[in-house]
This record gives C-alpha cells, structure tokens and sequence, in this order.
C-alpha cells in the first residue's frame, strides 16, 4: 500500500498480490494488494486498490446487512477451505453490505452461512488507494487453502477479476486452483 506523503506503508500480516484475469484487463486499477491477520477469533482482510480511484463505480454506503449477488459490482472476497471439497465464501462490498455461504463442493450445495457477528467493513479513499479493512469473525471450520480475490468494475462499465492466481478458462473464484494463500495463525502473519 503507498502513502502519498511518505511511500510505502507497512501492513500488518502477510501481503498478497493479486492479478487480474488476462481476459478482463483493468483500465483504471493498477494493483490490487490484500494483507491479511488473525488476532485471537478475529479475522483481518485489507484490501487496497491502487490507480484512479475516481474512476472506480463503487456502490452508495448502506447499513451493514447481508445481501446476495455482490460480485456483480466491485466487491471484495475471501474463500477459504473447510475440508477436502468443502468451502466458505465471504463477500464484502464497500458499501458495507456483505453475504457469507457454505458449499459442500465446487458450486453445490450453497448456504447462507449463519454469523454470531457481521462482518465490520471500513472504506478509506486515500485519493490513489482505496483502502478497505474487513474484520471477520474466526471461521471455526476453516482449515486449508485461501482464496484472495476481488471483482472490479469502473464507471465506464469495465470490470476486471482479480485473483493470486487464474485457471484456464473465464474467470471462476471457487476454482481451487485460485487459492494459494494459506491461513496464519493467529498472532501471526
């Protein structure tokens, strides 16, 4: 993440840096780095999108409340493993909206997955940086591969999808060949 006035600043837990599909290429986002850390039983998700931030269409600000279909404007994701087929995904929106699910496999058997506390979703436009802070309840269930990615579309109608990695084909984030992170242990990156 880059500080106008100072540069680079430091992230707490590790830094990943995701790519955009070579089949949606961005016209306005330069990068797309996520850091992420585990303090006790919460999880925390930052993502930072780096270019014209003015150019990016970006949902009005709502309650947080949980909603379906996010993914089809800039929204922001996080999937992790939970077994050898299974998987949640986490979808956070900057408007503050977020939706939570469970599958049993690849795309099958979806389910709202049930929250004793909704996600906390912060928006910071820093001018060349739209910083977005994500604070999550511990995924009890998780034990595997993470899966880091982000849709996003501009004003113009442009909408890329990013991801640490990219299977062949159209863009697909519950393919895990995409989830190459792991998780950290809480206290460290």
């Amino acid at each position: 993440m880059m500080d106008a006035a100072t540069g680079p600043r430091p992230s707490p837990g590790k830094e990943y840096f995701l790519i955009p599909h070579p089949d949606t290429p961005p016209r306005s986002v330069q990068h797309v780095n996520v850091s992420m850390h585990r303090s006790g039983r919460s999880m925390h998700i930052t993502f930072a999108i780096e270019g014209a931030t003015e150019r990016l269409a970006l949902p009005q600000p709502a309650k947080p409340y949980r909603t379906d279909e996010l993914w089809r404007t800039t929204c922001l994701e996080f999937f992790v493993a939970t077994g050898p087929e299974s998987y949640l995904e986490f979808n956070f929106s900057p408007s503050s909206q977020w939706a939570e699910y469970r599958f049993d496999n690849y795309r099958a058997g979806m389910q709202a997955l049930p929250v004793d506390e909704p996600p906390v979703i912060l928006v910071s436009d820093e001018g060349d940086c739209l910083i977005v802070p994500v604070i999550i309840e511990w995924p009890n269930m998780a034990v595997g591969a993470v899966g880091l990615t982000a849709v996003i579309e501009e004003t113009d109608g442009t909408k890329s999808y990013w991801a640490l990695a990219h299977a062949p084909g159209a863009p697909d984030f519950h393919n895990r060949d995409c989830w190459i992170a792991t998780l950290p242990v809480a206290g460290r990156p």
